[in-house]
């Protein structure tokens, strides 16, 4: 497939599955045995499945949690079967989410996220969230300067 059909794809999930919250696109660009790469500073690489199912199930967790949760797309990047996407999420916590209690705050989240796709479906992905700052927005630990002012 061709860099912008590819580009294409994965712009299709962040407006349609994300923005849209049209779930069932999810069937349509993963692929069933696709694997996620969960990057993490510091830690090793988690590994999971990224099925059509599993995407469903993990977004579904966002919006009830960030209701007014939206990506917005700032690069798509491709070159053969790889599209890197930089974008920022934006939304507010009025649900618990993984045990923590709403908190009402808006948050805005930087990811970079690499898709390879293969005979039209998002195959893989490895994904960088900058969760330093999403635990920062939501109170949970001090702000950069007070980090390092000590």
């Amino acid at each position: 497939m061709s860099a912008e059909l590819n580009k294409a794809i994965v712009r299709r999930f962040y407006q349609e599955i994300w923005n849209e919250r049209n779930l069932v696109v999810a069937d349509e660009i993963f692929s069933a045995d696709c694997v996620t790469h969960q990057l993490s500073s510091g830690a090793s690489i988690e590994t999971g499945p990224r099925d059509p199912a599993t995407v469903k199930h993990h977004i579904a967790e966002w919006v009830n949690s960030f209701p007014d949760l939206r990506f917005e797309v700032e690069e798509l990047l491709a070159d053969g079967d790889r599209v890197v996407s930089r974008c920022v999420m934006h939304g507010t916590h009025e649900a618990d989410w993984h045990g923590i209690a709403p908190t009402g705050r808006l948050v805005t989240i930087r990811m970079l996220v690499i898709h390879r796709i293969a005979d039209g479906q998002i195959a893989e992905d490895w994904v960088l969230v900058e969760s330093l700052g999403l635990f920062q927005q939501l109170g949970l630990i001090a702000s950069t300067p007070e980090i390092l002012s000590r």
